[in-house]
């Protein structure tokens, strides 16, 4: 849902009850699939005017295969001016015109949703079913489009009586009646059981159909009676020609818990699967993802989940891993791009500093600013991952095949013949020749750019007999589809990767056997000048092991490019964190082939 200055208690009980999460099973509803075929990626650029929606449709969007953009909610809102027009004033409505939000008009409306639809786009609504404006608003108005009202009366829409009797705030979220018909953090709960809300809810539904909307996040579903929502998704007119007719898509916002799961919600559409987004955030946050390959056990079924890393509202009210993380973030959402698993929704937002409530770049009168995605508070995050929507679009209908892992932060996996992805969640470079199904060639790398139109501006790699080598940098991806076969355009420009050397030990496999005598709970790495080994940052060498029939002899490998010259020392890590180095001068080796594509380098600590 839109978070709208909740208290911290009310927040934490939301959040805490979701922790608690035991999923349902319901059989999927024909009426109200996810997008089909190839092009099922959303991505939700929050807080974005319709102009500038309406230019990265076509530039960005289209082009790189996105399938949908969830945009912010298109009818009239309360303006508090007072309180710095926060970003959740968009999620107190006060009428169901277009004419006038902070996002533009009426009139841009429907040109985005035109503009789109060429670029072949829909456009998902983030629509409010369950309320109106709250306590904490203006009184009486004006709207954002000049309408007057009050908490509980909407002149031409809704008077007292279309508004549920439970008229206070939430205050057992183990009561499944109180979380459904009481008021959200104050805001003005309508009553869904009348046909009257009912058939107004679904005309403005049904308004933004007819320009061409294709579907509708329905916000805090969860605290709308099933019965209810099922009521107005069946008065829903069919969506345009173009994008097939037949019901437009609908996905649930349902923080599930272990009062309301998301198994009763599914037969009237997607829900959102909050544990993925919990599960998946703190496994890259914590550089832990090896074990991510079966992900998709004990959740939502995929075909009825809509799967995020972060959303508008984890990211302010339980932030895990968001925009501020940098590149491990990135690599989680190509993650989620690059696994079977669920309808993945893409994040794209802004910066800020201070309240949580600020709202987007503003001008005076706290209308929203064109984006500009090179100026500093836009994100465009969603960039950073447009190549793997094509990843995502060329390997739809194949599972995940033979993976590798490497540690706990690292995992590679094939999606049958079509596609290959390595991921790094560590802060060295992983070099390894990776064997794959792809069919002889030069494949672009859409992890680390993009390929449109024949024209790949990433690394390239070459498949040759079924393998490829690769270093995949620290914290990042390198991820390979069929449709994207072709040497980079713009060598000069591309860092290409050159294809490995004719020899057959492109790569070699390099031990260490060290003798170091310990106390318990010390750690022996190897720590020297090449990233592998953690460029001299302790923290990040390569961890030894040893156990009762090998101690004192610790024992680790990595995969170097043969040829690799590097210097090292072993260092001891103890428990506090401090830092041990051996004495005497650096060491030098050489990763060259000792037999077996292999080298082992022994020494004992000095």
């Amino acid at each position: 849902m839109g978070v709208r200055r909740p208290l911290a208690a009310v927040l934490a009980a939301v959040l805490g009850f979701a922790l608690s999460l035991i999923p349902l099973t319901v059989a999927a509803s024909p009426a109200h699939a996810a997008p089909s075929g190839d092009r099922d990626v959303i991505v939700h650029l929050f807080q974005w005017r319709w102009e500038s929606v309406a230019e990265e449709c076509e530039s960005t969007l289209g082009p790189n295969g996105f399938g949908a953009v969830q945009v912010s909610p298109p009818q009239e809102h309360v303006v508090l001016s007072g309180q710095g027009y926060p970003w959740w004033q968009d999620y107190q409505p006060v009428s169901y015109r277009l004419d006038q939000t902070r996002r533009g008009t009426r009139a841009d409306f429907v040109d985005m949703v035109d503009r789109c639809r060429d670029a072949g786009v829909k456009i998902y609504v983030d629509a409010i079913i369950n309320h109106m404006s709250g306590t904490g608003s203006i009184g009486a108005g004006p709207g954002s489009a000049g309408s007057s009202y009050s908490k509980y009366d909407y002149p031409g829409i809704y008077q007292s009586q279309h508004f549920g009797d439970c008229r206070r705030d939430i205050a057992n979220w183990n009561d499944k009646w109180e979380v459904q018909n009481c008021e959200l953090v104050g805001l003005s709960d309508l009553d869904t059981s009348s046909d009257h809300v009912r058939d107004r809810v679904a005309a403005y539904l049904n308004d933004l159909v007819g320009i061409g909307v294709a579907g509708f996040r329905l916000d805090a579903a969860k605290h709308v009676p099933e019965a209810d929502v099922q009521a107005i998704v069946s008065r829903l007119d069919d969506v345009h020609a173009d994008w097939g007719g037949g019901k437009p898509y609908v996905f649930q916002e349902v923080i599930a818990d272990g009062t309301i799961g998301t198994g009763s919600y599914t037969p009237m559409g997607d829900v959102t699967e909050f544990q993925y987004h919990r599960d998946i955030s703190h496994a890259f946050d914590d550089g832990n993802i090896a074990h991510l390959s079966g992900l998709g056990g004990g959740l939502t079924p995929g075909d009825k989940a809509v799967v995020f890393v972060a959303n508008h509202d984890t990211q302010r009210s339980d932030p895990i891993l968001t925009h501020t993380d940098g590149a491990r973030y990135d690599l989680a959402q190509s993650f989620m791009l690059a696994h079977p698993y669920g309808t993945p929704k893409v994040m794209s937002s802004y910066t800020w500093s201070g309240s949580t409530d600020t709202g987007p770049p503003m001008s005076a009168d706290g209308t929203t600013d064109p984006t500009d995605c090179s100026a500093s508070r836009w994100v465009c995050e969603h960039r950073a991952v447009a190549g793997m929507v094509s990843f995502r679009n060329a390997v739809d209908g194949h599972g995940i095949g033979g993976t590798v892992t490497d540690g706990d932060g690292r995992l590679a996996f094939a999606r049958g013949s079509a596609g290959y992805a390595a991921f790094n969640a560590t802060g060295s470079a992983w070099t390894r020749t990776f064997s794959t199904d792809l069919p002889d060639g030069t494949y672009c790398d859409v992890a680390n750019g993009t390929f449109v139109d024949g024209v790949c501006d990433a690394p390239s790699y070459e498949v040759s007999d079924g393998r490829f080598t690769a270093s995949v940098p620290a914290n990042g991806a390198v991820a390979l589809h069929v449709g994207a076969l072709g040497e980079c355009e713009d060598p000069d420009g591309c860092s290409s990767e050159p294809p490995p050397p004719g020899g057959e030990c492109s790569v070699i496999d390099s031990r260490f056997d060290a003798t170091v005598t310990t106390w318990y709970g010390q750690e022996v790495h190897v720590v020297g000048s090449i990233p592998e080994l953690g460029s001299w940052n302790p923290a990040d060498g390569l961890k030894l092991n040893t156990d009762g029939s090998t101690y004192p002899v610790w024992k680790g490998q990595v995969s170097l490019p043969e040829g690799t010259r590097f210097d090292y020392k072993y260092v001891k890590i103890n428990p506090d964190g401090t830092v041990e180095w051996e004495n005497g001068d650096n060491r030098s080796a050489v990763a060259d082939d000792s037999g077996g594509c292999s080298r082992t380098f022994t020494g004992s600590w000095r």
